[in-house]
């Protein structure tokens, strides 16, 4: 309890460290802060200073919150991996450290190539995840979760055993396109659907073939 006490605040320090980053350049920071980027890494979407420096934390901060709580009190709570509890826990963190160092460098006017660093964020993220999917034993909250995988635990463990390889792929492919400079869009696509659609076209086939064989 203690761990899983000082891991939440530290994660929520985290989180919450790019306010004070944006109190530090107030006066500095333009009205409206680029906060959405297009795939070739241009600004196309723009936010008030205030939401900028204290809504989005804030957001992840909630986001991170409840998805805490659902890790904490998931009723299979025994079989999650510690170092998966982690990673998940990592994740909002990340995105808002990554999120304040791309948009208040834009709004200062300095160069910044978002697409490039987000697409390296991603890959790693899909390669971290990858890594534990085949140690993730059945659960309600972090993994694929389906009806029949959460119903069948040979189907759980199949599914994540193909999936792990999937997404260090996917992870793999975002980061040669990232220096590669090769289609951002279409390769986040590409590895999206490698690693979310096709362990569940298995898993459902998996689950059909079993039904027929019954």
């Amino acid at each position: 309890m203690k761990s899983r006490k000082r891991l939440l605040l530290l994660t929520s320090l985290c989180i919450l460290a790019p306010v004070c980053a944006g109190i530090a350049l107030w006066g500095r920071l333009p009205d409206h802060v680029p906060t959405h980027f297009n795939f070739s890494g241009e600004a196309d979407g723009w936010s008030g200073k205030p939401f900028a420096v204290f809504g989005l934390p804030l957001f992840l901060l909630t986001v991170h919150l409840v998805c805490a709580f659902a890790v904490f009190h998931d009723p299979k709570e025994r079989n999650l991996n510690r170092k998966l509890v982690s990673l998940t826990l990592w994740i909002c963190p990340a995105v808002s450290l990554f999120v304040a160092a791309v948009t208040y460098p834009n709004a200062l006017g300095y160069a910044m190539d978002v697409t490039f660093c987000a697409s390296l964020l991603t890959g790693a993220l899909f390669i971290a995840v990858g890594n534990y999917l085949p140690k993730c034993r059945q659960n309600y909250t972090v993994g694929i979760k389906l009806p029949w995988t959460l119903a069948d635990e040979d189907n759980w463990n199949r599914t994540h055993r193909l999936a792990g390889p999937l997404w260090i792929a996917g992870g793999f492919l975002m980061i040669v396109s990232a220096f590669a400079r090769f289609a951002p869009m279409w390769t986040f696509t590409g590895a999206l659907l490698l690693a979310g659609i096709v362990p569940v076209i298995y898993s459902a086939a998996l689950y059909v073939r079993k039904r027929k064989a019954a």
